[in-house]
Protein backbone atom coordinates (compact mmCIF):
# COMPACT_ATOMS: atom_id res chain seq x y z
CA UNK A 1 0.00 0.00 0.00
CA UNK A 2 2.90 2.18 0.58
CA UNK A 3 3.77 2.36 -3.05
CA UNK A 4 0.25 3.04 -4.26
CA UNK A 5 0.08 5.69 -2.10
CA UNK A 6 3.37 7.57 -3.24
CA UNK A 7 2.44 7.10 -6.94
CA UNK A 8 -0.66 8.72 -6.40
CA UNK A 9 0.97 11.60 -4.31
CA UNK A 10 3.50 12.34 -7.01
CA UNK A 11 0.99 14.58 -9.38
CA UNK A 12 -0.40 16.43 -6.38
CA UNK A 13 3.08 17.23 -5.63
CA UNK A 14 3.80 18.37 -9.01
CA UNK A 15 0.52 20.60 -9.21
CA UNK A 16 1.30 22.16 -6.16
CA UNK A 17 4.90 23.37 -6.00
CA UNK A 18 6.47 23.33 -9.32
CA UNK A 19 5.63 25.42 -12.59
CA UNK A 20 5.41 22.24 -14.90
CA UNK A 21 5.28 18.47 -14.23
CA UNK A 22 7.99 16.57 -15.32
CA UNK A 23 8.10 12.92 -15.73
CA UNK A 24 9.79 11.80 -12.73
CA UNK A 25 10.48 7.94 -12.33
CA UNK A 26 9.82 6.12 -9.15
CA UNK A 27 10.92 3.25 -8.40
CA UNK A 28 11.11 2.62 -12.09
CA UNK A 29 7.40 4.11 -12.49
CA UNK A 30 7.04 7.47 -14.51
CA UNK A 31 4.30 9.55 -13.40
CA UNK A 32 0.91 9.18 -15.75
CA UNK A 33 1.68 12.75 -17.88
CA UNK A 34 -0.39 13.91 -20.30
CA UNK A 35 -1.87 11.17 -22.68
CA UNK A 36 -4.14 13.13 -24.43
CA UNK A 37 -2.97 13.82 -28.19
CA UNK A 38 -4.62 10.87 -30.26
CA UNK A 39 -3.95 12.97 -33.42
CA UNK A 40 -2.80 10.81 -36.50
CA UNK A 41 -2.41 6.98 -36.61
CA UNK A 42 0.14 4.04 -35.05
CA UNK A 43 0.09 2.93 -38.33
CA UNK A 44 0.94 6.34 -40.45
CA UNK A 45 3.90 7.39 -37.94
CA UNK A 46 4.79 3.54 -37.58
CA UNK A 47 5.14 3.62 -41.69
CA UNK A 48 7.17 6.72 -41.41
CA UNK A 49 9.60 5.21 -38.98
CA UNK A 50 10.38 2.17 -41.47
CA UNK A 51 7.89 -0.63 -40.36
CA UNK A 52 4.48 -1.90 -39.69
CA UNK A 53 1.70 -1.72 -36.83
CA UNK A 54 -0.40 -4.68 -36.32
CA UNK A 55 -2.60 -6.37 -34.12
CA UNK A 56 -3.76 -9.71 -33.00
CA UNK A 57 -7.23 -10.57 -34.45
CA UNK A 58 -9.78 -12.92 -33.83
CA UNK A 59 -12.39 -14.87 -36.23
CA UNK A 60 -15.68 -14.58 -34.82
CA UNK A 61 -15.32 -10.36 -34.16
CA UNK A 62 -13.40 -9.45 -37.42
CA UNK A 63 -16.33 -11.22 -39.53
CA UNK A 64 -19.14 -10.21 -37.60
CA UNK A 65 -18.95 -7.05 -35.73
CA UNK A 66 -18.46 -4.12 -37.91
CA UNK A 67 -17.14 -2.11 -35.59
CA UNK A 68 -14.55 -4.27 -34.99
CA UNK A 69 -13.27 -4.85 -38.17
CA UNK A 70 -13.65 -0.67 -39.07
CA UNK A 71 -11.28 -0.50 -35.99
CA UNK A 72 -8.35 -2.80 -36.99
CA UNK A 73 -9.15 -1.66 -41.06
CA UNK A 74 -8.68 1.96 -39.93
CA UNK A 75 -5.62 1.56 -37.28
CA UNK A 76 -3.19 -1.03 -38.42
CA UNK A 77 -1.46 -2.30 -41.69
CA UNK A 78 -0.63 -6.00 -40.46
CA UNK A 79 -2.92 -8.77 -38.65
CA UNK A 80 -2.13 -11.82 -37.05
CA UNK A 81 -4.10 -14.56 -36.21
CA UNK A 82 -5.01 -15.23 -32.61
CA UNK A 83 -5.33 -18.58 -33.23
CA UNK A 84 -6.62 -19.54 -37.03
CA UNK A 85 -3.46 -19.91 -38.35
CA UNK A 86 -2.38 -22.68 -35.54
CA UNK A 87 -2.48 -26.40 -35.96
CA UNK A 88 -5.45 -26.78 -33.78
CA UNK A 89 -7.57 -24.63 -35.89
CA UNK A 90 -6.93 -26.42 -38.79
CA UNK A 91 -6.07 -30.44 -38.48
CA UNK A 92 -9.44 -32.63 -37.64
CA UNK A 93 -9.03 -35.28 -35.60
CA UNK A 94 -8.02 -37.44 -38.71
CA UNK A 95 -5.52 -35.70 -39.75
CA UNK A 96 -7.45 -33.70 -42.66
CA UNK A 97 -6.66 -30.28 -42.79
CA UNK A 98 -9.49 -27.97 -43.12
CA UNK A 99 -8.55 -24.46 -44.06
CA UNK A 100 -12.40 -23.70 -43.94
CA UNK A 101 -12.60 -20.49 -41.46
CA UNK A 102 -8.59 -19.80 -42.11
CA UNK A 103 -9.38 -18.84 -45.88
CA UNK A 104 -12.84 -16.74 -44.48
CA UNK A 105 -10.33 -14.86 -42.48
CA UNK A 106 -7.61 -14.29 -44.92
CA UNK A 107 -9.85 -13.37 -47.57
CA UNK A 108 -11.57 -10.64 -45.11
CA UNK A 109 -7.81 -9.46 -44.13
CA UNK A 110 -7.17 -9.49 -48.33
CA UNK A 111 -10.02 -7.55 -49.24
CA UNK A 112 -9.32 -5.15 -46.23
CA UNK A 113 -5.71 -4.38 -47.47
CA UNK A 114 -4.30 -5.62 -44.41
CA UNK A 115 -1.13 -7.58 -44.24
CA UNK A 116 -1.03 -11.01 -42.52
CA UNK A 117 1.32 -12.03 -40.46
CA UNK A 118 1.49 -15.91 -39.71
CA UNK A 119 1.16 -17.41 -36.36
CA UNK A 120 2.49 -20.13 -35.89
CA UNK A 121 3.35 -23.17 -37.87
CA UNK A 122 5.07 -24.59 -34.38
CA UNK A 123 3.96 -24.53 -30.72
CA UNK A 124 3.53 -27.07 -28.07
CA UNK A 125 -0.40 -25.61 -27.40
CA UNK A 126 -3.14 -24.90 -29.42
CA UNK A 127 -2.85 -27.88 -31.58
CA UNK A 128 -4.62 -31.03 -32.20
CA UNK A 129 -2.77 -32.96 -29.25
CA UNK A 130 -5.38 -35.77 -29.26
CA UNK A 131 -4.22 -36.38 -33.37
CA UNK A 132 -0.74 -36.06 -32.79
CA UNK A 133 -0.41 -38.29 -29.94
CA UNK A 134 -2.81 -41.11 -31.54
CA UNK A 135 -0.56 -40.92 -34.86
CA UNK A 136 2.45 -41.18 -33.36
CA UNK A 137 1.67 -43.62 -31.03
CA UNK A 138 2.14 -41.66 -28.07
CA UNK A 139 -1.47 -42.80 -26.84
CA UNK A 140 -2.20 -46.54 -27.19
CA UNK A 141 -4.93 -46.76 -28.93
CA UNK A 142 -7.64 -49.29 -27.26
CA UNK A 143 -7.37 -52.70 -29.04
CA UNK A 144 -10.33 -54.08 -30.40
CA UNK A 145 -12.56 -57.37 -29.39
CA UNK A 146 -12.47 -59.79 -31.35
CA UNK A 147 -14.58 -62.04 -29.81
CA UNK A 148 -18.77 -62.22 -30.77
CA UNK A 149 -20.41 -62.20 -27.93
CA UNK A 150 -17.41 -62.25 -24.99
CA UNK A 151 -19.92 -62.08 -22.59
CA UNK A 152 -22.49 -64.69 -23.07
CA UNK A 153 -25.19 -62.20 -23.09
CA UNK A 154 -26.68 -62.54 -26.01
CA UNK A 155 -29.06 -65.96 -27.09
CA UNK A 156 -31.75 -68.13 -25.82
CA UNK A 157 -32.66 -69.62 -22.41
CA UNK A 158 -30.20 -72.60 -23.50
CA UNK A 159 -27.78 -71.56 -25.79
CA UNK A 160 -25.22 -68.95 -26.41
CA UNK A 161 -25.05 -66.72 -30.32
CA UNK A 162 -21.78 -66.83 -31.28
CA UNK A 163 -20.70 -70.28 -29.71
CA UNK A 164 -20.85 -73.79 -30.55
CA UNK A 165 -20.46 -76.86 -28.73
CA UNK A 166 -18.22 -79.17 -30.46
CA UNK A 167 -17.60 -81.89 -28.31
CA UNK A 168 -20.07 -83.14 -25.04
CA UNK A 169 -18.53 -86.55 -24.30
CA UNK A 170 -20.17 -89.21 -21.41
CA UNK A 171 -23.74 -86.74 -21.16
CA UNK A 172 -21.50 -83.31 -20.52
CA UNK A 173 -23.84 -80.47 -20.91
CA UNK A 174 -23.04 -76.47 -21.52
CA UNK A 175 -25.82 -74.30 -20.74
CA UNK A 176 -27.02 -70.84 -19.91
CA UNK A 177 -26.66 -69.94 -15.85
CA UNK A 178 -28.44 -66.61 -14.23
CA UNK A 179 -27.90 -67.11 -11.39
CA UNK A 180 -26.54 -63.98 -10.40
CA UNK A 181 -23.51 -65.86 -7.86
CA UNK A 182 -22.22 -67.69 -10.99
CA UNK A 183 -22.24 -64.54 -13.11
CA UNK A 184 -19.21 -62.71 -13.43
CA UNK A 185 -20.38 -59.49 -14.74
CA UNK A 186 -23.65 -59.11 -16.36
CA UNK A 187 -26.82 -61.35 -16.32
CA UNK A 188 -25.59 -64.70 -17.96
CA UNK A 189 -22.51 -66.89 -18.05
CA UNK A 190 -21.74 -70.32 -19.40
CA UNK A 191 -21.72 -73.35 -17.24
CA UNK A 192 -20.38 -76.21 -18.25
CA UNK A 193 -21.02 -80.05 -16.38
CA UNK A 194 -18.75 -82.39 -17.33
CA UNK A 195 -19.24 -85.87 -15.29
CA UNK A 196 -17.01 -88.28 -16.15
CA UNK A 197 -13.33 -87.33 -16.04
CA UNK A 198 -11.34 -88.11 -19.38
CA UNK A 199 -7.64 -88.56 -17.99
CA UNK A 200 -5.17 -86.59 -20.96
CA UNK A 201 -8.02 -85.75 -23.08
CA UNK A 202 -9.36 -82.37 -22.43
CA UNK A 203 -11.01 -82.22 -26.04
CA UNK A 204 -13.98 -84.31 -25.07
CA UNK A 205 -15.85 -81.53 -23.64
CA UNK A 206 -15.16 -78.67 -25.77
CA UNK A 207 -17.20 -75.31 -26.76
CA UNK A 208 -15.76 -73.02 -29.65
CA UNK A 209 -16.36 -69.58 -30.73
CA UNK A 210 -16.77 -68.26 -34.09
CA UNK A 211 -13.85 -68.09 -35.90
CA UNK A 212 -12.04 -64.31 -35.96
CA UNK A 213 -9.94 -62.43 -38.41
CA UNK A 214 -5.80 -62.25 -37.34
CA UNK A 215 -3.02 -61.01 -39.01
CA UNK A 216 -0.17 -64.11 -39.36
CA UNK A 217 2.53 -63.10 -36.97
CA UNK A 218 0.46 -61.08 -34.33
CA UNK A 219 0.50 -61.79 -30.93
CA UNK A 220 -3.37 -61.49 -29.55
CA UNK A 221 -3.96 -61.80 -25.85
CA UNK A 222 -6.73 -64.36 -24.87
CA UNK A 223 -8.22 -64.04 -20.94
CA UNK A 224 -11.69 -65.23 -19.54
CA UNK A 225 -13.47 -65.42 -16.19
CA UNK A 226 -13.40 -69.35 -14.73
CA UNK A 227 -14.25 -70.96 -11.66
CA UNK A 228 -15.51 -74.59 -10.96
CA UNK A 229 -17.73 -75.94 -8.20
CA UNK A 230 -15.51 -78.30 -6.33
CA UNK A 231 -11.67 -77.83 -6.28
CA UNK A 232 -8.98 -79.48 -8.55
CA UNK A 233 -10.87 -78.28 -11.70
CA UNK A 234 -8.86 -78.52 -15.15
CA UNK A 235 -9.33 -76.38 -18.30
CA UNK A 236 -6.96 -75.22 -21.63
CA UNK A 237 -7.89 -73.33 -24.40
CA UNK A 238 -6.72 -74.02 -27.85
CA UNK A 239 -7.30 -73.07 -31.35
CA UNK A 240 -8.78 -73.71 -34.68
CA UNK A 241 -7.71 -71.91 -37.84
CA UNK A 242 -9.16 -71.15 -41.36
CA UNK A 243 -6.70 -70.99 -44.20
CA UNK A 244 -3.98 -72.36 -42.94
CA UNK A 245 -1.82 -73.02 -39.73
CA UNK A 246 -1.85 -75.61 -37.01
CA UNK A 247 -3.60 -75.51 -33.52
CA UNK A 248 -1.87 -74.42 -31.06
CA UNK A 249 -2.70 -75.12 -27.29
CA UNK A 250 -2.50 -73.86 -23.72
CA UNK A 251 -1.18 -75.92 -20.72
CA UNK A 252 -3.93 -77.13 -18.24
CA UNK A 253 -5.02 -74.70 -16.10
CA UNK A 254 -5.88 -75.87 -12.30
CA UNK A 255 -9.50 -74.28 -11.59
CA UNK A 256 -10.54 -73.15 -8.09
CA UNK A 257 -13.91 -72.92 -6.85
CA UNK A 258 -13.07 -68.91 -6.95
CA UNK A 259 -13.32 -66.61 -10.00
CA UNK A 260 -10.11 -66.84 -11.39
CA UNK A 261 -8.74 -64.96 -14.15
CA UNK A 262 -7.31 -66.79 -17.13
CA UNK A 263 -4.95 -65.15 -19.94
CA UNK A 264 -2.85 -66.79 -22.96
CA UNK A 265 -0.94 -65.16 -25.49
CA UNK A 266 -0.99 -66.39 -28.75
CA UNK A 267 0.67 -65.59 -31.81
CA UNK A 268 -1.28 -65.68 -35.07
CA UNK A 269 -0.35 -68.64 -37.64
CA UNK A 270 -3.68 -67.82 -40.02
CA UNK A 271 -6.06 -64.62 -41.51
CA UNK A 272 -8.75 -67.13 -39.06
CA UNK A 273 -8.80 -68.27 -35.74
CA UNK A 274 -10.91 -69.23 -32.97
CA UNK A 275 -10.62 -69.82 -29.89
CA UNK A 276 -11.83 -73.63 -27.82
CA UNK A 277 -12.32 -73.89 -24.73
CA UNK A 278 -11.48 -77.86 -23.58
CA UNK A 279 -12.82 -79.26 -20.12
CA UNK A 280 -13.06 -82.77 -20.83
CA UNK A 281 -9.81 -83.93 -18.34
CA UNK A 282 -11.90 -83.65 -14.59
CA UNK A 283 -14.83 -84.34 -13.59
CA UNK A 284 -16.93 -80.56 -12.44
CA UNK A 285 -19.30 -78.32 -13.04
CA UNK A 286 -17.46 -74.95 -14.66
CA UNK A 287 -18.28 -71.31 -14.60
CA UNK A 288 -17.00 -69.21 -17.87
CA UNK A 289 -17.97 -65.40 -18.27
CA UNK A 290 -16.08 -62.36 -19.75
CA UNK A 291 -14.00 -64.00 -22.37
CA UNK A 292 -11.91 -61.74 -24.67
CA UNK A 293 -9.46 -61.67 -27.59
CA UNK A 294 -7.59 -58.86 -28.47
CA UNK A 295 -4.11 -57.69 -30.46
CA UNK A 296 -1.57 -56.74 -28.77
CA UNK A 297 -0.07 -53.26 -29.44
CA UNK A 298 3.15 -52.38 -28.33
CA UNK A 299 4.28 -49.26 -27.97
CA UNK A 300 6.16 -47.29 -30.43
CA UNK A 301 10.13 -46.88 -29.47
CA UNK A 302 11.03 -43.29 -29.51
CA UNK A 303 12.60 -42.88 -32.63
CA UNK A 304 9.32 -44.44 -34.29
CA UNK A 305 7.46 -41.65 -32.47
CA UNK A 306 9.90 -38.54 -33.68
CA UNK A 307 9.34 -40.22 -37.11
CA UNK A 308 5.87 -39.96 -37.42
CA UNK A 309 5.92 -36.19 -35.37
CA UNK A 310 8.19 -35.20 -37.78
CA UNK A 311 5.90 -36.28 -41.00
CA UNK A 312 2.96 -34.87 -39.40
CA UNK A 313 4.97 -31.69 -38.87
CA UNK A 314 5.83 -31.45 -42.21
CA UNK A 315 2.61 -32.26 -43.68
CA UNK A 316 0.98 -29.19 -41.73
CA UNK A 317 4.07 -26.58 -42.47
CA UNK A 318 3.98 -27.98 -45.74
CA UNK A 319 0.64 -27.57 -46.67
CA UNK A 320 -0.15 -24.23 -44.99
CA UNK A 321 3.01 -21.88 -46.20
CA UNK A 322 2.16 -23.38 -49.69
CA UNK A 323 -1.51 -22.57 -48.98
CA UNK A 324 -0.91 -18.94 -48.41
CA UNK A 325 2.32 -18.21 -50.53
CA UNK A 326 2.39 -14.63 -51.52
CA UNK A 327 -0.33 -13.93 -49.44
CA UNK A 328 1.88 -14.45 -45.96
CA UNK A 329 5.34 -13.20 -46.51
CA UNK A 330 6.42 -13.89 -43.00
CA UNK A 331 5.89 -16.40 -40.65
CA UNK A 332 6.69 -17.47 -36.80
CA UNK A 333 7.86 -20.81 -37.69
CA UNK A 334 8.69 -21.32 -34.05
CA UNK A 335 6.84 -20.43 -31.15
CA UNK A 336 7.74 -20.64 -27.07
CA UNK A 337 10.78 -23.49 -27.73
CA UNK A 338 12.09 -22.50 -23.94
CA UNK A 339 10.99 -23.29 -20.92
CA UNK A 340 11.31 -20.18 -17.77
CA UNK A 341 14.95 -21.51 -17.04
CA UNK A 342 16.49 -21.70 -20.65
CA UNK A 343 16.46 -25.35 -21.45
CA UNK A 344 14.64 -26.54 -24.47
CA UNK A 345 10.91 -27.48 -23.65
CA UNK A 346 10.39 -31.13 -22.49
CA UNK A 347 7.57 -32.97 -20.66
CA UNK A 348 9.25 -32.44 -17.26
CA UNK A 349 9.87 -28.54 -17.17
CA UNK A 350 6.53 -27.94 -18.85
CA UNK A 351 3.09 -28.75 -18.28
CA UNK A 352 1.08 -31.14 -20.02
CA UNK A 353 -1.96 -31.17 -18.34
CA UNK A 354 -4.19 -29.58 -21.19
CA UNK A 355 -5.72 -31.87 -24.22
CA UNK A 356 -4.13 -29.27 -26.69
CA UNK A 357 -0.62 -29.73 -25.02
CA UNK A 358 2.14 -31.92 -27.14
CA UNK A 359 5.64 -30.88 -26.75
CA UNK A 360 7.31 -31.57 -29.97
CA UNK A 361 11.06 -30.69 -28.64
CA UNK A 362 10.30 -33.93 -25.77
CA UNK A 363 9.86 -35.91 -28.27
CA UNK A 364 12.13 -34.63 -31.60
CA UNK A 365 14.87 -32.70 -29.79
CA UNK A 366 17.05 -29.78 -32.06
CA UNK A 367 15.17 -31.91 -35.26
CA UNK A 368 11.96 -30.09 -34.21
CA UNK A 369 13.28 -26.46 -34.56
CA UNK A 370 15.42 -27.64 -37.08
CA UNK A 371 13.04 -29.46 -39.22
CA UNK A 372 10.12 -26.55 -39.09
CA UNK A 373 12.71 -24.26 -40.14
CA UNK A 374 13.79 -26.39 -43.44
CA UNK A 375 10.18 -27.62 -44.34
CA UNK A 376 8.46 -23.63 -43.97
CA UNK A 377 11.36 -22.69 -46.44
CA UNK A 378 11.04 -25.31 -49.11
CA UNK A 379 7.41 -24.67 -49.22
CA UNK A 380 7.94 -20.66 -49.68
CA UNK A 381 11.23 -19.55 -50.42
CA UNK A 382 10.80 -15.93 -50.12
CA UNK A 383 8.89 -16.01 -46.88
CA UNK A 384 10.87 -14.28 -43.89
CA UNK A 385 11.12 -16.79 -41.22
CA UNK A 386 10.93 -16.19 -37.30
CA UNK A 387 11.58 -17.60 -33.64
CA UNK A 388 8.84 -16.54 -30.62
CA UNK A 389 9.05 -16.19 -27.47
CA UNK A 390 8.07 -14.65 -24.31
CA UNK A 391 9.45 -13.01 -21.21
CA UNK A 392 13.05 -12.14 -22.73
CA UNK A 393 12.53 -8.42 -21.32
CA UNK A 394 12.34 -9.87 -18.25
CA UNK A 395 14.27 -13.60 -18.23
CA UNK A 396 17.88 -12.88 -19.40
CA UNK A 397 18.96 -16.44 -19.32
CA UNK A 398 15.68 -17.55 -21.79
CA UNK A 399 17.01 -14.48 -24.05
CA UNK A 400 20.39 -15.52 -24.30
CA UNK A 401 19.64 -19.32 -24.63
CA UNK A 402 17.30 -18.12 -27.45
CA UNK A 403 20.10 -16.44 -29.29
CA UNK A 404 22.15 -19.08 -29.12
CA UNK A 405 20.25 -20.94 -30.39
CA UNK A 406 19.35 -19.16 -32.91
CA UNK A 407 23.24 -19.47 -33.77
CA UNK A 408 23.05 -23.28 -33.88
CA UNK A 409 20.37 -22.98 -36.10
CA UNK A 410 21.51 -21.31 -38.50
CA UNK A 411 24.72 -23.13 -38.46
CA UNK A 412 22.95 -26.32 -39.18
CA UNK A 413 21.56 -25.18 -42.34
CA UNK A 414 18.34 -23.06 -41.07
CA UNK A 415 17.09 -20.56 -42.38
CA UNK A 416 16.11 -17.92 -39.20
CA UNK A 417 15.47 -14.28 -40.62
CA UNK A 418 14.30 -12.71 -37.09
CA UNK A 419 13.08 -13.26 -33.89
CA UNK A 420 10.03 -12.04 -32.26
CA UNK A 421 9.79 -10.89 -28.62
CA UNK A 422 6.04 -10.99 -26.98
CA UNK A 423 6.23 -8.56 -24.62
CA UNK A 424 3.36 -9.44 -22.62
CA UNK A 425 4.53 -6.98 -20.13
CA UNK A 426 3.07 -4.99 -16.97
CA UNK A 427 2.70 -1.14 -16.15
CA UNK A 428 6.09 -2.15 -13.92
CA UNK A 429 8.17 -3.82 -15.82
CA UNK A 430 11.44 -3.28 -15.86
CA UNK A 431 12.87 -0.53 -18.03
CA UNK A 432 16.48 -1.86 -17.76
CA UNK A 433 15.37 -5.32 -18.70
CA UNK A 434 13.30 -3.64 -21.70
CA UNK A 435 16.66 -1.77 -22.93
CA UNK A 436 19.17 -4.86 -22.22
CA UNK A 437 16.57 -6.90 -24.16
CA UNK A 438 16.40 -4.63 -27.13
CA UNK A 439 20.57 -4.31 -27.59
CA UNK A 440 20.92 -8.27 -27.18
CA UNK A 441 18.50 -8.60 -30.08
CA UNK A 442 19.77 -6.25 -31.90
CA UNK A 443 23.43 -7.32 -31.62
CA UNK A 444 22.39 -10.69 -33.78
CA UNK A 445 22.45 -8.34 -36.80
CA UNK A 446 18.49 -10.02 -37.03
CA UNK A 447 15.02 -8.78 -38.35
CA UNK A 448 13.52 -7.70 -34.82
CA UNK A 449 9.77 -7.05 -33.75
CA UNK A 450 7.78 -6.85 -31.02
CA UNK A 451 5.23 -9.67 -31.96
CA UNK A 452 2.34 -9.85 -29.29
CA UNK A 453 2.80 -6.37 -26.91
CA UNK A 454 0.48 -5.98 -23.98
CA UNK A 455 0.52 -3.94 -21.24
CA UNK A 456 -1.19 -5.38 -17.79
CA UNK A 457 -2.32 -2.27 -15.12
CA UNK A 458 -3.78 -4.95 -12.80
CA UNK A 459 -0.49 -7.47 -12.89
CA UNK A 460 -1.37 -8.51 -9.40
CA UNK A 461 -4.50 -9.96 -9.60
CA UNK A 462 -5.90 -7.66 -7.16
CA UNK A 463 -9.40 -8.42 -6.36
CA UNK A 464 -12.54 -5.74 -7.16
CA UNK A 465 -9.70 -4.12 -9.39
CA UNK A 466 -10.98 -0.84 -10.84
CA UNK A 467 -9.05 0.73 -13.48
CA UNK A 468 -8.26 4.51 -13.07
CA UNK A 469 -6.51 7.58 -15.24
CA UNK A 470 -3.92 7.23 -13.02
CA UNK A 471 -3.00 3.68 -13.79
CA UNK A 472 -4.15 4.30 -17.62
CA UNK A 473 -1.18 7.17 -17.24
CA UNK A 474 1.26 4.44 -16.23
CA UNK A 475 0.20 1.98 -18.88
CA UNK A 476 0.16 4.45 -21.69
CA UNK A 477 3.79 5.49 -20.01
CA UNK A 478 4.93 1.79 -20.43
CA UNK A 479 3.29 1.67 -24.01
CA UNK A 480 5.65 5.12 -24.64
CA UNK A 481 8.88 3.40 -23.16
CA UNK A 482 8.39 0.11 -25.37
CA UNK A 483 8.46 1.89 -28.29
CA UNK A 484 10.85 4.47 -27.59
CA UNK A 485 13.21 1.62 -26.26
CA UNK A 486 12.84 -0.06 -29.76
CA UNK A 487 13.28 2.76 -31.93
CA UNK A 488 16.59 3.53 -29.72
CA UNK A 489 18.11 0.25 -29.65
CA UNK A 490 16.91 -1.79 -33.11
CA UNK A 491 18.69 0.15 -35.93
CA UNK A 492 16.09 0.99 -38.33
CA UNK A 493 17.03 -1.52 -40.73
CA UNK A 494 16.08 -4.52 -38.49
CA UNK A 495 13.17 -3.06 -37.31
CA UNK A 496 10.58 -5.51 -38.44
CA UNK A 497 7.28 -4.29 -36.55
CA UNK A 498 4.90 -3.85 -33.57
CA UNK A 499 1.85 -5.83 -33.12
CA UNK A 500 -0.12 -5.42 -29.82
CA UNK A 501 -2.04 -8.72 -29.28
CA UNK A 502 -5.66 -7.50 -29.52
CA UNK A 503 -8.07 -4.45 -30.49
CA UNK A 504 -10.26 -3.50 -27.50
CA UNK A 505 -10.07 -4.36 -23.87
CA UNK A 506 -12.93 -6.98 -23.02
CA UNK A 507 -11.56 -9.37 -26.52
CA UNK A 508 -8.07 -9.73 -25.31
CA UNK A 509 -6.64 -13.46 -24.15
CA UNK A 510 -5.98 -11.92 -20.70
CA UNK A 511 -9.37 -11.61 -20.10
CA UNK A 512 -10.96 -14.54 -22.16
CA UNK A 513 -8.49 -16.86 -22.32
CA UNK A 514 -6.51 -16.32 -18.47
CA UNK A 515 -10.00 -15.06 -16.83
CA UNK A 516 -8.10 -11.77 -15.45
CA UNK A 517 -10.00 -8.64 -14.28
CA UNK A 518 -7.58 -6.12 -16.78
CA UNK A 519 -7.80 -3.11 -19.70
CA UNK A 520 -4.13 -3.96 -21.27
CA UNK A 521 -4.90 -3.19 -24.75
CA UNK A 522 -5.01 0.24 -26.73
CA UNK A 523 -8.80 0.35 -27.35
CA UNK A 524 -11.67 0.17 -24.62
CA UNK A 525 -14.46 -1.44 -24.98
CA UNK A 526 -16.43 0.79 -27.55
CA UNK A 527 -12.95 0.87 -29.54
CA UNK A 528 -12.31 4.31 -28.28
CA UNK A 529 -8.60 5.15 -27.97
CA UNK A 530 -7.05 4.91 -24.40
CA UNK A 531 -4.58 7.05 -22.96
CA UNK A 532 -2.12 3.87 -24.12
CA UNK A 533 -2.82 4.77 -27.56
CA UNK A 534 -1.50 8.55 -27.04
CA UNK A 535 2.08 6.77 -25.32
CA UNK A 536 2.56 4.35 -28.44
CA UNK A 537 1.71 7.60 -30.98
CA UNK A 538 3.68 10.25 -29.23
CA UNK A 539 6.69 8.20 -29.00
CA UNK A 540 6.62 7.30 -32.55
CA UNK A 541 6.02 10.94 -33.48
CA UNK A 542 9.59 12.30 -31.42
CA UNK A 543 11.21 10.20 -33.90
CA UNK A 544 9.99 12.42 -36.77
Amino acid sequence: MKKVLLYIALPICCYAGLSSCKKVPVNNIMNPGNYSDTFGLIKTAATADGFPFGLAIDYTPMLNNPVYAGTVTREANSVTFGYQMKHGAIVQNDGSLNYTNTDALVNACVNAGLQIYGHTLGWHQNQNATYLKSYAGITIPAATELLANPGFELGNATSFSNWSTYNASNGATISVTTTPSQVHSGTRAMMVVNPVANPGSQWKVQVASDLFNTTVGHQYTVSYWVYAAAAGGSIRLSTQTSGGGSAQYQGDQTIGTSWQLITWTITANSPQTRILFDMGQAANTYYIDNASVKQVIAAPSGSQIAVKLDSALNNFITNTVTRYKGVVKDWDVINELFADNGTLRNNSNTSITGSDVLVWSNYMGNTYPLHAFQYAQAADPNALLFINDYGLESNSVKLDSLISYVKFLKANGAKVDGIGTQMHIAWNTSYAGIDAMFQKLAATGLLIRISELDVRINPNDKTGFMPTSLFYGYQADMYNYVVNSYLKYIPKAQRYGITVWGVDDPESWIITSQKKVDNPLLFDANFARKPAYSGFLNALKAQQ
